[in-house]
């Protein structure tokens, strides 16, 4: 034996070395903190609304309020399905939000190939245009929007709704698939479109959402009740002399099952979506 130190030819573990260490993980300790506390903030409502909706109404009228359930009381969504067309109101979000899908599809995929691929006078000056009206508040045009329909007769018709929805939808959804155009029609149909299925499925998301979510417009032109959306019939549940907050909730929670079960199907695809095309070789 020796005698010589085991770590012989080691460096050793200097100063820096642990200082570097704690930092890092003080680093991500802070970071994981803050992520837990944007989190924490975002799904906050989501959860008051869905406890509120499940739980009785005692409990959420007492203060300090309860943050944990305190019973299931289901009689909430019985009496919105008994005494409200909740499920008509769905329905006809479903049948809007479905024609916004397939015509902004229709409109984006040849807009987003000739921004992309064609060269054509004007051009850049199309794409700003389109880039700026997301600048644009639907409140400033939604007089104008309405004396145009009323003109044609298109109040009260749903088709013809989701045609501003669309409307809005289509600037933003060109620009998320510009980057996927090509030099040829045909090949832009055989070969682009099933490689850009994540762009599409982007694109889908956010026109789906989009006329989900979309309650201006929506008020101005459909007046008869047979015909409300979703977001006009849980308007209804609010009123001057009672707001049943509960079945209000209840309202929120069926309104939110759709586009969260949407996203869920989907979700894989959107993060690709976004990115796509946003580093190109």
């Amino acid at each position: 034996m020796s005698g010589e130190p085991m770590n012989r030819g080691r460096a050793p573990i200097g100063l820096a070395t642990l200082t570097g260490g704690n930092h890092a993980a003080a680093w991500a300790t802070v970071r994981a903190s803050v992520i837990g506390l944007v989190c924490v903030v975002l799904l906050f409502p989501i959860y008051w609304m869905v406890l509120n909706a499940i739980q009785p109404g005692a409990y959420t009228l007492r203060w300090p309020p309860y943050l944990s359930p305190q019973g299931l009381a289901w009689s909430n969504f019985a009496e919105l399905f008994a005494e409200k067309p909740i499920a008509h109101w769905l329905a006809m979000s479903s049948f809007v939000a479905g024609i916004v899908v397939v015509a902004t599809l229709v409109v984006v995929i040849p807009a987003a190939y000739a921004l992309s691929r064609l060269r054509w006078r004007g051009r850049e000056l199309l794409g700003l245009l389109l880039l700026f009206t997301q600048m644009m508040p639907g409140a400033l045009v939604v007089a104008p929007e309405l004396g145009l329909y009323r003109a044609l007769g298109w109040t009260d018709n749903l088709a013809a709704l989701a045609v501003v929805h669309a409307a809005f939808v289509v600037p933003l959804c060109t620009w998320i698939l510009k980057t996927d155009g090509c030099n040829y029609w045909s090949a832009m149909l055989r070969v682009v479109l099933p490689l850009t299925r994540p762009g599409l499925v982007a694109v889908s998301v956010v026109a789906f959402f989009s006329s989900w979510n979309e309650y201006l417009f929506s008020s101005a032109l459909i007046t008869k009740s047979d015909l409300y959306t979703g977001s006009l019939g849980i308007a209804t549940l609010i009123t001057q002399l009672d707001t049943p907050i509960f079945v209000l909730m209840a309202a929120g929670v069926m309104f939110s099952v759709l586009p969260v079960a949407f996203y869920i199907a989907i979700q894989r695809h959107i993060l690709a979506g976004i990115t796509a095309g946003a580093v190109k070789g």
